[in-house]
């Protein structure tokens, strides 16, 4: 997937990874980038076309795809998260919240824009994930298991969309420098870096990337003598 002159839509794009995946985008010579937001006012990155957009809202999606029929490139970065456990009193709650945003978001989204990415010569899907997709230690549970729903729709869907020649990327990492992690207290990576490896993935021709050390050790091990998914003794 060739980013030069190409036309792209990003959800979530008013900040954190979104606003450095329009800013890059732009910087690689795409010819438009739709910057997806529920409040479109909030997007103030000049030289995009920003649209109302929220991914829990079915009727947004569809005003969305109609209006952006010329996407080649749809990148599913819109996402929540909330620090907590399945024991907690609103787990359930919680959970459900994630799951309608992180899974049922990027699900919306793909079924929305597939007809267009096919009439347009099969392009492209990136699917924001997470470290998280494959570990779940409890302090973010509601939002590592929608991120491993993700991560198995992202599968599924290299499969279903690979006959309309539609490259699909998962992109995955540990903590990075955005208002969703302000006040954890654990190194993070900038937007910037882990967007500029998530797009020369996608230029490559890659079906996965691992933007970071700690999410390269965590897949290494995920089938190690103690896998990095269950608790780790000192």
């Amino acid at each position: 997937m060739r980013i030069d002159n190409s036309v792209a839509l990003v959800t979530g794009a008013n900040r954190g990874i979104g606003l450095a995946f329009i800013r890059e985008l732009l910087a690689r010579g795409a010819r438009k980038v739709y910057a997806g937001a529920r409040d479109p006012s909030t997007v103030k990155q000049r030289d995009v076309e920003a649209i109302r957009l929220d991914v829990t809202k079915p009727d947004e999606v569809a005003a969305a795809a109609t209006r952006a029929g010329d996407v080649r490139l749809l990148i599913n970065n819109a996402g929540i998260g909330q620090v907590g456990g399945f024991l907690a009193p609103d787990s359930e709650e919680t959970a459900r919240r994630m799951l309608e945003t992180n899974f049922f978001g990027v699900l919306r989204l793909s079924k929305a824009f597939a007809p267009a990415l096919a009439a347009n010569g099969g392009g492209a899907i990136l699917n924001v994930l997470s470290i998280a997709s494959w570990q779940n230690s409890g302090y973010l549970a509601a939002y590592s298991a929608s991120k491993s729903a993700a991560w198995s729709l992202t599968n599924s869907l290299r499969h279903e969309l690979a006959a309309q020649k539609t490259q699909v990327l998962a992109l995955h990492m540990s903590f990075v420098d955005t208002d969703l992690v302000r006040g954890m207290d654990a190194p993070k990576t900038s937007p910037e870096e882990i967007v500029k490896r998530a797009l020369d993935a996608l230029e490559s021709g890659s079906e996965e990337v691992l933007a970071d050390e700690p999410t390269r050790l965590v897949k290494a091990r995920l089938t190690g003598p103690r896998p990095s998914y269950l608790p780790q003794t000192a």
